[in-house]
This record gives C-alpha cells, structure tokens and sequence, in this order.
C-alpha cells in the first residue's frame, strides 16, 4: 500500500488536540455503560452512528459543502465504516454488558500496539523499529496480566468480552492505516467523518431493527437518552472531526497513542459515575501497557539520552 508521508513528530497543537480527543472518547465509555443497562448493544450502536450522521451531515448542508460522488470514494467510506465503525463499536458495546468501562478501555488501550504491527506491513513510512517492537511485548504482556492466565481455564462471557474489546482495538488499527488513503484523496476531515458514519447508518440501523426489534423495548430512562446524544454528537460526530485531522497531519501509529490517555478519563468517570471498581492486575496492567507506549512513542527515551549526553563531560586532551 503505498500512501503520502505523514509527519512523525507532533506538534504541540497535535498534542492538545489529542488529549482533547482523549477526553472525548473517554466519555464514550461513561456514556454506552450508562445505555447499556437498558438497551440492547446493537441498538445502541446504530443510534449512536445516525446521531452522528444526521449531525454531521447538517454541518455540511449549513457550510455548503458536498460530499463526494465518486465510486471510489464511497468505497472508501464503506471500508472505513465497517473498520472503525460497525466492528470496533459493536464488539466494544457488546463488550460492555459484561465488563466495566474502565477495564473496556484499557483493553482499549491496546490499538497503539497492534497499530505499529499493522502500520510496519501495510505503509512505507511508519516501520517497526527495535524499540517499538519491544514495546509491544511490553505491551502485551500487560493485556495477558489484566486477562489473567486462570480466566482461559473457563471462556465465560467476561473473557469472551475481553477479547470482544481486543478485537475491536485490532480493528482500529487497521482503521488507522486505511484512514491516511483519505488526505491522498484530496478529502477533508469534516466529509470523510461524514460519509464515514453516513454509510455505518446504513449498515447498522436495519440490522438493529431486524435483531432487536427497538419498537418492543421499554422506554429508555432520561439518563439513557442523554447519554446515547451525547455518545452520538461528541463521542462520535465531534471526536471524529479532531481524529481525522490528526490522521491526516500525524499518521496512524501517533494518533493511535490516545487510547493510552483514554483509560484514565474512563476509568475516573466509571468509579465516579457508575460506581465501578477495577482489579490489581488491572492497573498492573494498564502500567505495563503504558510502559510499552513509552517505548513505541520514544519521545521520552530520546529525551532521557539527550540530557545524559548533555550532562557527560568532554574528553580531556594529553597535553
């Protein structure tokens, strides 16, 4: 697959634009375990993306902007749908009615890990180095503590969820490296989210109304109803405006590094809000993970070894 080079080194509006995403996504954790409780994981998933879509494609309607018509770009939206839409979403959603959110999203965590693997095959410009290949044993070493050996004695639904949620990370990855073909097409970040979302609508609204049959579910509570708004307007439309743009600006493997700050905004909101709680070897494993992201940024390392440099003084002279 050969694409447009992609700046490696993040600039510090890149930076605030990530941490911004963070929190955003973050708060999807939050807001699906709130809907979850009431709603099925397929209906859930298909309201958040036509939420997203209506939103999205209003802004473009009010800027005059149209989206493209292309075959080739509708195909393009149609790969990047079911990548970082239909699969991550519903494994995620499904994920959680079985496990909390803040473990989901250090689960989550791991799309940097599989990223740098999916990003050395499949681009010329984002290859794995020592370094970051170590820092995805690290990595995952730390997915196999917060797993734990004992629970593959039994595949009950909280290891099958656990692996639902990895598998979604799996598929942001490849999302990740299919999404940069976007900034090559000439495609602004405000169209690809749309078409993006406009197409997962497509997909996932007449799936939902086939399995779950929403029109013979209860009524929703007020909180569930603000969340699945919140899950499809910010979680979704929004964050996507800020994930394409880094995308475009700072390849897969960097944007790929907020799923490390994710958990910690998760994991706060899920203790504070839904009352959760997380086990030792969670945090243990999340410590690992973040070890290992620290490896595969390398930003850290490098400015360790500078200093050092620095500070060792000049060899002296014989004379």
């Amino acid at each position: 697959m050969t694409q447009a080079a992609i700046q490696k080194t993040m600039t510090a509006s890149d930076w605030a634009l990530l941490a911004l995403l963070s929190i955003v996504w973050g708060g999807s954790f939050l807001f699906v375990g709130v809907a979850v409780r009431e709603l099925p994981p397929l209906t859930i998933v298909a309201l958040r993306v036509v939420t997203a879509a209506s939103a999205l494609l209003l802004t473009l309607r009010l800027m005059g902007v149209d989206l493209p018509r292309t075959r080739q770009v509708w195909a393009a939206f149609l790969g990047m749908s079911i990548l970082n839409n239909v699969i991550p979403f519903t494994l995620i959603v499904w994920g959680q009615s079985h496990i909390a959110s803040g473990l989901a999203s250090i689960l989550n965590a791991t799309t940097p890990l599989f990223t740098v693997i999916v990003a050395h095959y499949l681009t010329d410009d984002e290859r794995l180095t020592g370094q970051r290949f170590a820092g995805v044993i690290v990595g995952f070493a730390g997915v196999a503590v917060m797993i734990g050996v004992a629970a593959f004695a039994s595949l009950d639904a909280s290891i099958l969820a656990q692996l639902a949620v990895l598998g979604a990370a799996l598929s942001y990855a490849f999302s990740g490296v299919f999404g940069r073909r976007f900034k090559t097409m000439g495609i602004p970040p405000l169209a690809t989210a749309a078409g993006q979302v406009t197409v997962s609508s497509a997909i996932l609204l007449p799936a939902a109304l086939i399995v779950d049959r929403p029109w013979t579910l209860s009524m929703p509570s007020t909180g569930a109803i603000v969340s699945l708004a919140a899950l499809g307007l910010v979680s979704t439309a929004f964050a996507y405006l800020i994930f394409f743009r880094l995308l475009a600006r700072a390849g897969a493997t960097n944007v790929g590094l907020v799923t490390f700050l994710i958990p910690v905004s998760a994991i706060l909101l899920g203790v504070l809000v839904l009352g959760e709680t997380l086990a030792v070897r969670h945090m243990a494993g999340m410590a690992l993970i973040g070890a290992g992201l620290v490896l595969i940024d390398g930003r850290l390392l490098s400015g360790l070894k500078a200093r050092l440099s620095i500070k060792e003084p000049a060899p002296r002279g014989n004379g």
